[in-house]
């Protein structure tokens, strides 16, 4: 018999592994909070008219289609099998999709329920996404996002507040990361002044590998793209531009000195590095202008982060997407959001070994059962136990040998034992063991209720 598999790129999560996740999660949350964001959720599966042609055609591509009920080939004629072409079959046999992120799901939604909504509108979600990538190191075909977009508003300090909350979501993890910043605009500047601003999705894509595949291999595909080398050979000094934050901002009025757009670019993320000198960050925020994220709907600003201790990909992202939802029909509605890639995350916790240690245990006190009379001494102080908030068990299968049941408390890291016999039922007591040093004490309820609050 086959031995069953789950499918590449996906992963089962044990109980130790979701105590984990949910820690991230529940850290990620409570920041969100704090800067005002309300949680909403949207289905796992969207028409795949809301999300084909929102990612450009890389991103197409990477859609999990689904198949329709029922007879999905009676659209399909003999001279569409014979052309194999992918996309145009896919058009005709599959109408759903799952979502390949959040953010376009939650345009659709701001489109849909305008009228309830009050703007501008600070929203988070945390939910899978689905892309069918290839699989590899940091990257999966199923993973969480956790996202916080605000709608409704074109102000800039939005995104000065988006970066404090990555400074203080990675304060928390304890993870050392850079934020590194880019602006659309820039990059449409630069389309523009080497002299080719229709190829500015081409010169994005390309550059936004450089750290991936290095500068001869952007250069190469580039060119493959119909740019002129004069072209490539003007973007290198931009693109391979350093120094600090504000030498490569005045480095850029002066390149960009012709480009209306490109100097709008330079103006806001001058406004956007002057505001956060004002805020208590402390992690590293650098100007980098291979930044592009490679997808098609940003605007303005861009925000990636890379972890500094890991060789990972970046852990969170997002930026600035000025005409979402005018895709809906909804136009003029400015909206600027970022996503943690809780997977990412997760993995770096892991390997920094940053997690904190009582992350796994869940269960603090397991009652040990002999028998009938003992369960019914024990079920009224587990109530009571659980009452002040302390979670607890009882061995299920009374009778059971002593040593399966204590093996059972040590595989679960469950720090005390409870154990009840004739003799502690006659004095009213609790016999505990604490499963790290060993001691082991009578003790009433409420002593054992405060003897666990006390370790925690």
């Amino acid at each position: 018999m086959q031995k069953p598999s789950i499918p590449k790129g996906t992963r089962d999560f044990s109980p130790v592994e979701m105590a984990k996740r949910n820690y991230i999660f529940d850290t990620i949350k409570d920041v969100y909070k704090l800067y005002g964001f309300s949680q909403i959720e949207t289905p796992a599966m969207e028409n795949l008219s809301t999300l084909m042609g929102k990612y450009g055609d890389e991103g197409d591509k990477l859609l999990f289609k689904i198949l329709n009920s029922g007879d999905f080939l009676s659209d399909i004629s003999e001279q569409d099998m014979a052309e194999r072409n992918p996309l145009k079959m896919a058009s005709k046999i599959c109408e759903k999709g799952l979502r390949y992120d959040l953010t376009v799901p939650f345009a659709r939604y701001v489109v849909m329920h305008q009228n309830e909504i009050s703007f501008p509108f600070k929203r988070f979600q945390i939910q899978p996404v689905w892309r069918a990538d290839r699989p590899q190191k940091g990257r999966y075909r199923e993973f969480y996002q956790c996202d916080a977009d605000i709608v409704g508003s074109d102000s800039l300090l939005n995104e000065v507040e988006l970066i404090q909350i990555i400074d203080e979501v990675f304060k928390r993890f304890g993870i050392r990361v850079a934020i590194k910043l880019n602006n659309r605009k820039i990059l449409s500047g630069i389309a523009e002044i080497i002299g080719e601003p229709e190829k500015i999705v081409d010169i994005t894509v390309a550059i936004d590998k450089l750290d991936k595949i290095g500068l001869q291999k952007v250069n190469e595909e580039l060119l493959s793209k119909g740019i002129s080398e004069e072209a490539v050979s003007m973007l290198q000094p931009i693109i391979l531009l350093e120094g600090e934050n504000d030498a490569k901002l005045e480095t850029l009025r002066s390149t960009l000195a012709t480009s209306e757009v490109g100097l709008q670019g330079v103006e806001e993320l001058d406004f956007i590095l002057n505001k956060i000198k004002l805020a208590d960050i402390t992690t590293q925020l650098d100007l980098d202008l291979t930044l592009a994220r490679g997808l098609n709907y940003y605007t303005g600003a861009i925000i990636e982060v890379k972890a500094l201790d890991v060789q990972i990909g970046s852990i969170t992202g997002g930026g600035r997407y000025d005409n979402l939802t005018g895709i809906f029909g909804l136009p003029n509605i400015s909206g600027v959001g970022i996503s943690f890639g809780a997977d990412r995350i997760f993995d770096v916790l892991n390997q920094l070994d940053l997690y904190p240690k009582s992350q796994g245990q869940s269960t603090q006190i397991l009652f040990v059962n002999f028998g009938s009379k003992e369960e019914d001494y024990i079920f009224p102080l587990v109530s009571q136990i659980r009452k002040a908030g302390i979670a607890v068990e009882i061995y299920p299968d009374s009778g059971a040998k002593m040593k399966k049941q204590m093996s059972y408390a040590n595989n679960k890291n469950i720090p005390y034992v409870a154990i009840v016999g004739d003799n502690e039922i006659e004095n009213n007591l609790i016999s505990v063991k604490n499963m790290i040093s060993g001691e082991q004490s009578q003790l009433s309820l409420e002593e054992c209720i405060k003897a666990i609050a006390y370790s925690e």
